[in-house]
């Protein structure tokens, strides 16, 4: 009788941004190809919109698993996502989500993944999970310069950052220096994504590409005693002959004359 192959699992865990959860949803479809079981977590309202971008052949590959956020005031279901969420309430999406936690306990604990991939908000995720003895992994979904120049003055403010391009305005510096400085009181809101690389097990994922960006992700992977893996992404085109034009104007350009940017939301 021939052996069956076996499947990794991945538990996958995005901030409820569709900024974050679109680089989660291209990843898991990466890794379903290789044989990897994917499990997308994230509020039933982000999952609504993913069901949209998923083609029948990642039917049986990644399976959305929805997150249940506890009643909050001024906070209903279709709140719990950035996307058309007054600006005034995003305090309290993070406080709901955070109170997600036992929830968010009980569905690793269902699904047994072999690992968790879990975004730059959540410092309370690996340690849920490492109460279960799965390894965790941290995924950046934001560029390795900027995460690099902010650890950077999180923990060496007084030191030059090595990249003289990269630097703040004078303007800045007030407000980021009373941001990041460690010696204030500050609340977990400030701090929780450098906690979330420092509790990251002995890699962290960011969406980049080496040759953009290799020395800031060496420099970075000094600062956090971590191995940097990048992870280049490009999402699939789902329609060549879109309505908007945009292939068809990007086809009269020449090759490697056009540059794309795009900012996360939160």
């Amino acid at each position: 009788m021939e052996a069956k192959q076996s499947t990794i699992s991945i538990f996958m865990f995005p901030w409820l941004a569709h900024g974050h959860i679109s680089p989660y949803l291209e990843l898991a479809k990466k890794l379903s190809t290789r044989n990897f079981k994917i499990y997308l977590c994230s509020t039933p309202v982000n999952l609504t919109s993913i069901k949209r971008r998923l083609s029948e052949k990642y039917s049986n590959s990644i399976q959305l698993v929805e997150l249940h956020v506890p009643p909050f005031p001024d906070l209903p279901p279709p709140y719990h996502t950035t996307k058309d969420l007054p600006p005034h309430l995003m305090p309290t999406l993070k406080k709901a989500f955070d109170s997600a936690e036992p929830n968010f306990s009980l569905l690793l604990k269902a699904h047994k993944p072999d690992l968790l991939i879990y975004d730059f908000l959540q410092p309370w995720a690996p340690v849920v999970a490492a109460e279960y003895g799965i390894p965790a992994v941290d995924f950046i979904t934001s560029s390795a310069t900027m995460t690099a120049f902010m650890h950077h003055l999180y923990k060496d403010p007084l030191i030059t950052f090595p990249f003289p391009s990269i630097y703040l305005r004078d303007y800045d510096k007030v407000e980021v220096s009373h941001l990041l400085n460690p010696s204030k009181n500050l609340d977990k809101d400030k701090t929780r994504c450098f906690e979330c690389l420092d509790r990251s097990s002995e890699i962290v994922l960011i969406k980049t590409f080496k040759e953009v960006e290799g020395k800031y992700i060496d420099y970075l992977s000094g600062l956090v005693g971590k191995k940097i893996v990048h992870v280049p992404l490009v999402q699939d085109c789902v329609d060549d002959n879109d309505e908007s034009g945009i292939i068809g104007w990007l086809n009269k350009k020449k090759r490697r004359s056009t540059v794309f940017v795009n900012s996360n939301d939160e």
